[in-house]
C-alpha cells in the first residue's frame, strides 16, 4: 500500500471493534438503525438470523428501530420462518411498485431503501451460519461515534465450506481474483480494504440514497467506489468480524457473479462494457459444450431522485 492508505489502514480500521451495546445506544442522539436481510429461498438459516437480532430491537431505547427481511420470490419457507423469528417481511413488488422489478440482490437492497425509515442501515447476507448478532453493533460503531463516517464495511475470515468438509480459509475466491486486482488497477487508494465484496456493511441514508446501485452481485462494489468519490477516504471506515460462515458457491456460479462485478467497476470508471452474457463449458458425456448466461449489469438510480421524480 501507499503510504496514503497506510495511514487510513491506520486511523479507519477496527480489529477489535469494543463498543457496547449501551454506549451506542447513548451515541444514537435520535437517529434510527435499520437493519436488511436480502433473501431468496434462505429457510436454513433466516429464521436463526433474525432471532439473534431480535433481543437488540428490545427495550425502553433498542439499538435497532426495524428489522427487515426484503424476499425476492423465495419458493420456500424462507418469508413464513424469517416473519415468525420476529422480522417484518417486505416482497420486492410491493416496493417502488411502478417499477417492474429485475433480478439480483443489488435490486432488493436498492428497493430496501424505500420500505425503511433509519438514518443508519446495517445490510447483513440472509445464508450466513452461525451468524453472530455482534456484527451489528461493530458495523454501527464508527457510524455513531466517529465524525464523517459513511460507510463501514465488515470484514472477517472466509472459511471455505466444501460438501462435508471446511477449509479454514479459501472463501472469498471472487475477491482475491478479481476485486482485488480490479481495486489495485483502477481504485488503488481502496487497496487498504479487506472485503471489498462483503455483504454486511452499513451505511448512512443519505450516501445510500445518493447514489445508484448494480442491481445484481456488483452492488457491493459499485456503493464503495461510489462512497469513496462522493466522501473521500475520510468518509470509509472497517471493523473486525472475526468469522463469517455462508453457503459458498460453485465455480461457475462465481463466474458469473465476477462478470456482473466486472461490469460495476468498468462503468465506474468510464470504461465501455459489451453488456455481452458469459460463455462457460460445461463438459457433457465426454463433449465440450457451450453454456451462455445473460448477466444483469443494469443499474438503478440513485432512491433520492426517484422519490423526486414522483412528486412531481
Amino acid at each position: 500500500m501507499d503510504p496514503v492508505t497506510e495511514q487510513w489502514f491506520a486511523d479507519r480500521t477496527w480489529q477489535t471493534p469494543d463498543w457496547t451495546v449501551a454506549e451506542l445506544v447513548a451515541a444514537k442522539n435520535g437517529r434510527r438503525v435499520s437493519v436488511v436481510l436480502p433473501a431468496l429461498d434462505e429457510e436454513t438459516t433466516v429464521g436463526a438470523i433474525v432471532s439473534a437480532i431480535v433481543p437488540l430491537t428490545r427495550g425502553p431505547a433498542p439499538l435497532v428501530d426495524e428489522l427487515v427481511v426484503v424476499d425476492s420470490g423465495s419458493t420456500d419457507r424462507t418469508v413464513e420462518l424469517a416473519a415468525a423469528a420476529g422480522a417484518r417481511v417486505v416482497h420486492r413488488e410491493d416496493v417502488v411498485p411502478h417499477l417492474d422489478p429485475v433480478p439480483g440482490k443489488g435490486e432488493v437492497l436498492w428497493r430496501s431503501l424505500a420500505a425503511t425509515d433509519g438514518d443508519l442501515i446495517v445490510f447483513l447476507d440472509s445464508d450466513l451460519v452461525d451468524f453472530d448478532p455482534g456484527f451489528v453493533p461493530a458495523l454501527l460503531g464508527p457510524l455513531l461515534t466517529e465524525h464523517g463516517v459513511g460507510l463501514v464495511k465488515g470484514f472477517y475470515r472466509r472459511p471455505l465450506r466444501l460438501e462435508t468438509t471446511e477449509n479454514d480459509t479459501g472463501g472469498g475466491r471472487v475477491t482475491e481474483l478479481l476485486a482485488r486486482p480490479l481495486l489495485a488497477a483502477l481504485r488503488p487508494l481502496l487497496s487498504g480494504i479487506v472485503q471489498p465484496l462483503g455483504g454486511e456493511y452499513a451505511a448512512t441514508r443519505e450516501l445510500l440514497e445518493s447514489v445508484p446501485f448494480a442491481a445484481g452481485y456488483g452492488v457491493e462494489i459499485g456503493l464503495l467506489i461510489d462512497a469513496h468519490d462522493r466522501l473521500g477516504p475520510a468518509g470509509l471506515a472497517q471493523v473486525n468480524l472475526g468469522v463469517r460462515k455462508h453457503r459458498n458457491r460453485s465455480l461457475l456460479q462465481l463466474g458469473v457473479m465476477a462478470r456482473q462485478i466486472l461490469g460495476a467497476v468498468l462503468r465506474r470508471c468510464d470504461v465501455p462494457d459489451s453488456g455481452h452474457g458469459l460463455t462457460q463449458f460445461l463438459q457433457i458425456d465426454g463433449e465440450w459444450l457451450p453454456s451462455v448466461h445473460r448477466v444483469e449489469v443494469e443499474e438503478r438510480p440513485p432512491m433520492r431522485e426517484v422519490r423526486e421524480m414522483s412528486r412531481t
